[in-house]
């Protein structure tokens, strides 16, 4: 066979190979596309889960509480099919780690095969499937996704104003599986925590951590959005927090309004947008500080926040209790078989499956839940895994400082609670840790566009 020389490469060109290598590039091309469809399909779910549960198929709320899973199952099935499974440390790690413990939970846990299943699902199925987000999203999927987060929170915000000022009763407060009592959670002043269109309140509260990150993205980086959705999405973010009567979503909020300061003294050029954010920002209090709405749910937080310091002995405890995890007080557990209760026992759906009772048999933190159920030695591995890729990727993402690429480093603000110790045997919580580590992943790998890069 001739061979001849491609003048661009001046490497020895073959019709044939390149023909094939043409082939298997398209084919891999074509199989991320799909895959991509499967991730906008979980997240499509993840957002709407829990108005199916409540509104939409109530009868089926039980099985639609992992309604995720087949796709997730499914992603990582072509990924691997078609050799792009993400094999790394982290992945492999958790993998070898999750079946020991299924293993240990059937023959000398607590037995049941069903609880040991949905706890090992966690760690086999939804934390690969974060690095597999990560490897087939690109930068620009991931400002796709933040813009349409500023969209859908505007429907966002008039949903939960309703659910606010509603009764429990009322069918917009319905809980999941029909449930007449509501599905709102004890808030203050008479007002329930507003779960949004997610099964609980935390959902809800995790929706508007995301928006936020993106909300104080685009005003660092304006161009590519429109302006007047990113100011509205500025009004409902602002009008969420009394709204939703969360703590939790104040701190977020203020982590990641930390982060930013932080790139901005890294990169002063985000100066000037930082400031015409404060004052937006502001404006935007003293107008809907005239509104009756705003006021109550300002009031009832405010009561809220007042009444949990004070039991949770004031902002340190809050602290420590919600974000620190608990690790010390989780490694003190004396009481507990060495090799744990059994993964899966310490999830409210094992707990039902075991007693009859959604209540939590082992600890309600994370990290206590995890050394509870797989024993110091393994719950200690899985909290490491963990921490680790949260502290690599918070390096990663502070080194794209320096090259005036703030995304990641806005992501890790929310990832790195979420990643290291949030409640993943919470169904939407463990989605929007997934999620949110899949696309802070995305965002590291890309290259940083030319726009970006503008003194």
């Amino acid at each position: 066979m001739n061979v001849e020389l491609n003048p661009d490469t001046a490497i020895p060109f073959n019709p044939v190979m390149n023909e094939r290598r043409l082939r298997v590039i398209l084919k891999k091309e074509a199989v991320i596309e799909l895959l991509k469809k499967g991730v906008w399909v979980y997240i499509i779910l993840l957002l709407t889960e829990g108005a199916i549960r409540k509104w939409g198929l109530p009868q089926l709320a039980a099985p639609l509480l992992i309604v995720r899973d087949p796709v997730a199952i499914w992603m990582l099935f072509v990924a691997i099919k078609n050799g792009l499974f993400p094999s790394n440390n982290y992945v492999w790690s958790m993998i070898i780690v999750s079946i020991f413990a299924f293993f240990i939970a059937i023959t000398i846990g607590h037995g049941s095969m069903a609880v040991a299943i949905y706890g090992t699902r966690i760690l086999l199925i939804h934390f690969p499937l974060m690095f597999l987000i990560g490897s087939i999203f690109n930068r620009d999927d991931v400002i796709k996704f933040g813009k349409m987060m500023l969209a859908i929170s505007i429907p966002m915000l008039l949903l939960i104003a309703v659910q606010f000022y509603s009764p429990q009763t009322s069918f917009i407060n319905r809980g999941v599986g029909g449930d007449l009592s509501g599905g709102g959670f004890s808030g203050a002043l008479g007002y329930f925590r507003p779960p949004g269109t997610f099964s609980f309140t935390s959902g809800n509260t995790q929706f508007w951590s995301v928006v936020g990150l993106f909300v104080i993205y685009f005003w660092l980086n304006p161009s590519g959005v429109n302006r007047i959705l990113l100011i509205a999405a500025s009004i409902c973010l602002i009008a969420s927090v009394p709204l939703s009567i969360s703590r939790t979503l104040i701190f977020q909020i203020v982590i990641t309004v930390f982060f930013a300061f932080i790139s901005v003294s890294k990169n002063p050029r985000y100066i000037g947008q930082m400031l015409l954010a404060g004052i937006g920002i502001t404006i935007a209090i003293m107008l809907l500080n005239k509104l009756d709405f705003f006021q109550k749910s300002t009031e009832a937080l405010v009561s809220r926040y007042t009444d949990a310091s004070v039991s949770e002995g004031g902002l340190e405890g809050t602290l420590g209790n919600r974000f620190l995890g608990g690790l010390l007080g989780a490694v003190q557990q004396t009481n507990q078989p060495f090799f744990g209760y059994g993964i899966g026992m310490g999830t409210n759906v094992g707990a039902k499956l075991l007693t009859g009772n959604v209540d939590f048999l082992i600890a309600e933190e994370e990290w206590g839940r995890l050394i509870g159920e797989m024993g110091t030695i393994m719950g200690i591995m899985v909290i490491m895994i963990r921490l680790s890729f949260c502290i690599k990727a918070a390096w990663l993402s502070f080194s794209r400082l320096a090259v005036k690429d703030i995304l990641p480093w806005i992501i890790l603000s929310m990832a790195f609670v979420f990643i290291a110790q949030s409640q993943w045997a919470q169904p939407t919580t463990l989605g929007f840790s997934t999620l949110i580590g899949g696309l802070l992943i995305s965002s590291l790998k890309i290259e940083i566009p030319a726009a970006d890069n503008e003194n």
